[in-house]
């Protein structure tokens, strides 16, 4: 296992990060449980979760699942780099009762606490803003975090789907208050969506963030979903789906799996190892349902790609360019 380290911290993390949402809507429990101990035995040491994972009437579930594994002791807590997030509204559905969401000092506080107590440890490594919240200043905000951080209960923090500028202001904050502010960002970024290299990325190389790119296969739609479709393995479902009923967009998801036909390449693991020859790219999440899809993504960390093959990935693929001057008219 290749390990970094996230951002300007001294934590050492795995280059892949193992991502959690599907424990409980669709993996079951001791599935869940399986992928963990495999991730782990692997190498694969950074977890990441939300609150609200398990959604709807289930939120909170993922987070329990992960209680449940740390409590089988075998040094899991000790191994494990845990990441998870707050910001949704954990009040029953329907009910969307007022401080039981965003970014407030006391739903912060009632957060991590309710957090702690599902995943069964008594601290979080990195302690995630699930969303920007434009109507709580980032010195209240900064000040529960300081009180936690105090506390004991969060090592560090890192924020996920941030602008640019919200990043800068975050931090611009908490240099002013004399605190680390934060450490990482997770944002949207793959092949096919790469808007994150204007200004997101940027900002959180100036202060020093890992980037944790989400949805690495942009929905599926970069793990071979033409050639599954073809072979009546697997029809494109949901974001995938839709995006394929674009004509353009299916001729450049086609031009991109033949091109790693041509290679021998499998779609999946070469999306991942493009990633983390990112700059500033810390390591991308990939949220396997069973144990074979997470044998596959580890793959991906030992696949060198070669300048030819990452030129041709350009081609089909470009990016927006460099800020400012992919701002040009």
């Amino acid at each position: 296992m290749k390990y970094t380290q996230l951002g300007r911290t001294g934590l050492k993390v795995s280059r892949l990060v193992l991502g959690t949402m599907n424990f409980g809507p669709q993996t079951n429990e001791a599935d869940s449980h399986t992928i963990m101990d495999s991730a782990l035995d692997a190498g694969l040491n950074f977890f990441d979760t939300a609150n609200v994972y398990g959604w709807g009437e289930n939120k909170g579930r993922t987070e329990e699942i992960i209680g449940t594994w740390f409590a089988q002791g075998g040094g899991r807590r000790d191994k494990t780099v845990l990441a998870t997030k707050v910001y949704g509204n954990m009040a029953g559905d329907g009910d969307p009762w007022p401080n039981h969401d965003l970014l407030s000092a006391v739903n912060i506080r009632r957060a991590v606490d309710a957090s702690l107590k599902r995943l069964q440890t008594d601290y979080i490594d990195v302690y995630q803003f699930h969303h920007i919240d434009r109507r709580t200043p980032f010195e209240e905000i900064w000040q529960a975090i300081d009180v936690l951080i105090q506390q004991g209960k969060i090592l560090y923090v890192g924020s996920s789907n941030f602008p640019g500028y919200k990043i800068a202001q975050a931090n611009e904050t908490a240099a002013r208050r004399g605190t680390f502010g934060l450490v990482s960002e997770q944002c949207l970024y793959n092949l096919a969506e790469r808007r994150a290299e204007m200004e997101v990325i940027p900002a959180a190389q100036e202060y020093g963030l890992g980037v944790i790119p989400w949805s690495p296969l942009h929905g599926g739609l970069l793990g071979g979903v033409i050639k599954k479709e073809t072979e009546g393995r697997r029809r494109a479902s949901g974001r995938s789906a839709e995006a394929l009923a674009s004509t353009a967009v299916r001729a450049q998801v086609q031009a991109y799996e033949d091109l790693l036909d041509k290679h021998g390449l499998e779609p999946g693991e070469t999306a991942l190892a493009w990633l983390l020859t990112r700059p500033g790219v810390t390591g991308p999440i990939v949220g396997p349902r069973t144990p074979d899809q997470l044998e596959s993504a580890m793959r991906a960390l030992e696949l060198e790609l070669s300048e030819d093959v990452l030129a041709s990935l350009d081609e089909i693929f470009p990016g927006p360019g460099p800020s400012p001057e992919a701002f040009a008219w």
